[in-house]
């Protein structure tokens, strides 16, 4: 029996979530996933694997103490139930050890809640026909992987909850020689041939222009233009503080000059944790039951928080959904006015941004940034790219860029799913549109 089938977890469920003599609870979390991965070199096939994989975690709760282990999964019902029906007892013998946890929130609700959702991916095949047809006489490097992904809870009270979707991510280089590449990305649950072949050609159209002599700037303000890429590697480092409700309480968000009114984004900022419009499964690995979505930024001004139960329990606040960490994996920002067909006549002259890296926060408490441009980031004069750009650093307020310093964002958004797949794929994404801002500022 498949490990990402419904019914395999509900045999497991079914053995593992009952009640037990010394426990209030136990509860079954499966994180598990169908995958293929394809690495390419020069349009061919240079690596192709298959992963089938899962892993559980069961939980035994008595009064304020709580305990859980993990393990990987066989895919086999009854080695898997007993293993996991050994790890229980083992649990529960462990509890009187266990000290208790004056922050320990559960779900009181029996909930339940259901996706199933198949999507359309790609055959390793077909993938290898579309990669090559579009690729042909390109020095093409990218990295497919694409399959099932399933999150799945139970409890001994009666709580179920299945998410199951099916998306792919496709980054590639295409390069020019040495270093020089344009680097572009695929993502999403519905695989086109047809708009893959068209970022490879869009890809292709700029590679001249990386062996045209680089065009050098001296450190100021510049207009710029941010792709999604882009603005996916800032909201990222947003995220790791911005949102969370202890780092506001302690004062050590990067936001909160945003949450005191100190500053002001753009009215037309807006950014929501938006787990029903993204793949992100619509619970926690607690059984908690996630909002549709969270408004964090509302016209500009801060909005709510990501409170994790944690938390929830330490400020009397609603836990909403949020994990441990309380970081984001679904946020959405709101698109604008600007039509991508206008974008470089929009920017007029400036810097065409394609990817940034390296980004962190020169000032935190200032929601300063610092990173690196990379790859294909270009200059563009009169609408048009005309040089490429050496490497260059950027020093800016994330407040500054997005409120008065923002031109507009693009009329479209992409979603930019987690590319890592360290140990297991994910389902993190950000959603985002492009974004013309004005003065940002180059150091060197």
């Amino acid at each position: 029996m498949s490990i990402t089938r419904k019914d395999f977890f509900e045999s497991l469920a079914q053995a593992v979530c009952q009640s037990v003599s010394g426990t209030d609870r136990v509860t079954l979390y499966l994180r598990a996933e169908d995958s293929d991965f394809i690495r390419f070199n020069r349009a061919a096939v240079r690596q192709a694997t298959h992963v089938t994989q899962g892993f559980a975690t069961v939980a035994v709760v008595q009064g304020s103490r709580r305990i859980e282990s993990s393990r990987s999964l066989t895919g086999r019902v009854a080695e898997d139930t007993a293993a996991l029906l050994a790890d229980r007892a083992d649990l529960i013998a462990s509890l009187a050890e266990v000290p208790d946890d004056p922050y320990l929130l559960l779900p009181e609700d029996v909930t339940s809640s259901s996706r199933h959702e198949t999507g359309a991916l790609p055959s390793p095949e077909a993938l290898v026909i579309a990669t090559t047809s579009a690729a042909r006489g390109l020095d093409f490097v990218g990295f497919y992987a694409g399959g099932a992904l399933v999150r799945a809870f139970a409890d001994s009270r009666g709580s179920r909850h299945w998410h199951h979707v099916e998306s792919f991510h496709f980054d590639w280089c295409l390069y020019q020689q040495a270093d020089k590449a344009v680097k572009t990305a695929y993502a999403g649950t519905r695989w086109d041939p047809d708009e893959f072949a068209r970022r490879v050609a869009t890809g292709a159209q700029r590679l001249p222009l990386l062996g045209l002599e680089p065009r050098k700037l001296s450190p100021g303000a510049y207009r710029a233009y941010f792709t999604p890429a882009a603005m996916n590697e800032l909201l990222g480092t947003l995220a790791w503080s911005g949102f969370g409700a202890q780092s506001r309480r302690t004062g050590t968000s990067s936001l909160s000059r945003l949450e005191h009114r100190d500053a002001q984004l753009h009215d037309s900022f807006h950014l929501k944790e938006d787990t029903a419009g993204s793949i992100a499964p619509a619970f926690t690995a607690e059984g908690f039951a996630k909002p549709a979505s969270v408004n964090l930024i509302d016209a500009g001004r801060a909005a709510g928080t990501l409170n994790s139960p944690r938390s929830a329990r330490q400020y009397n606040l609603a836990a909403n959904g949020a994990n441990a960490q309380e970081s984001p994996e679904a946020l959405s920002l709101a698109t604008g006015t600007l039509r991508e067909a206008d974008v470089l006549s929009a920017l007029d002259t400036g810097l065409y941004v394609s990817n940034l890296w390296y980004l962190n926060y020169s000032d935190r408490q200032a929601c300063r940034m610092t990173g690196m441009t990379r790859f294909a980031c270009f200059w563009v004069d009169g609408g048009q790219l005309v040089a490429p750009l050496p490497v260059m650093r950027f020093d800016d307020s994330f407040l500054r860029m997005f409120g008065e310093g923002l031109v507009d964002f693009t009329d479209t958004a992409e979603m930019v799913p987690e590319s890592g797949t360290y140990k297991e794929r994910q389902l993190m994404s950000i959603t985002t549109p492009g974004a013309l801002v004005a003065d940002w500022k180059l150091t060197l």
